[in-house]
């Protein structure tokens, strides 16, 4: 029997068809993700830019808002707590703190308040639960306990807000909130010198609690606390710390 003889063009029908079909097959898994992610709902955003605002000084993050905030917020109960210690302190030592917190902080809320109106952000008006506390507590103790619970408790507030002063300074894309991080960066660095110059300082109370413990325990009336290292009543603010910077 004589061989049928081929088709003329069936060879190369089926390979084009092939090489046609695997293309598809290509551009199909190319295609199918990027429509199942469009199909998908958004991402949520980058948390460091979720709630940014945007204003004519620079991008202000929510980091740049809290600390803001708790700047503000540092002003509402430290004053009156140094104004206070003024009236209440024992120590020649202890009223001078009480002095630089007073000026510290009036200097910084005024600072603040006028960043703030300037970039449009609310601020709050009255201190935290937590600040209403401590200023009972300090409202409380009288002589000597007041000392060390007025040493304690602010050196613990002002542990508590360095670091967060530090990293929005080297974060903040923002010129107001850099100008303001570099004053409260000076002024907390001064109240934490001064608290400690006060000898009253429970540096194992403000460990623990900066290492997640509980607030600072109440005094104990049998604890031996080091008299204050000779700390000169005159004690005076370095001159930058609380002179507005220039325009």
């Amino acid at each position: 029997m004589r061989p049928r003889p081929p088709v003329k063009g069936r060879g190369v029908f089926s390979g084009t068809g092939l090489i046609v079909t695997c293309l598809a097959a290509t551009l199909a898994a190319l295609v199918f993700p990027l429509w199942s992610y469009t199909d998908q709902p958004e991402a949520a955003p980058d948390a460091l830019s979720a709630h940014t605002l945007q204003t004519s000084h620079g991008p202000l993050s929510a980091l740049d808002q809290d600390f803001l905030t708790k700047v503000r917020l540092a002003g509402l109960w430290e004053l009156p707590a140094g104004r206070q210690a003024q009236a209440k302190g024992t120590t020649p030592a202890v009223r001078t703190a009480g002095r630089h917190l007073v000026e510290g902080h009036r200097f910084l809320d005024e600072r603040v308040r006028d960043v703030a109106a300037r970039l449009g952000l609310p601020l709050p008006d009255e201190p935290s639960e937590q600040q209403r506390q401590w200023l009972d507590r300090l409202d409380g103790a009288q002589g000597e306990d007041y000392d060390r619970e007025f040493a304690t408790i602010l050196r613990l507030a002002h542990g508590k807000v360095f670091p967060v002063v530090a990293q929005v300074r080297a974060s903040t894309r923002n010129s107001l909130v850099r100008e303001l991080a570099d004053d409260a960066n000076t002024t907390v660095l001064d109240h934490i010198k001064v608290l400690e110059a006060t000898g009253y300082v429970d540096f194992d109370a403000v460990a623990r609690d900066l290492a997640g413990g509980s607030a600072p325990p109440a005094a104990d009336p049998g604890t031996v606390v080091p008299p204050p290292s000779s700390p000169s009543p005159d004690y005076t603010l370095p001159p930058p710390a609380y002179s507005p910077p220039p325009d």
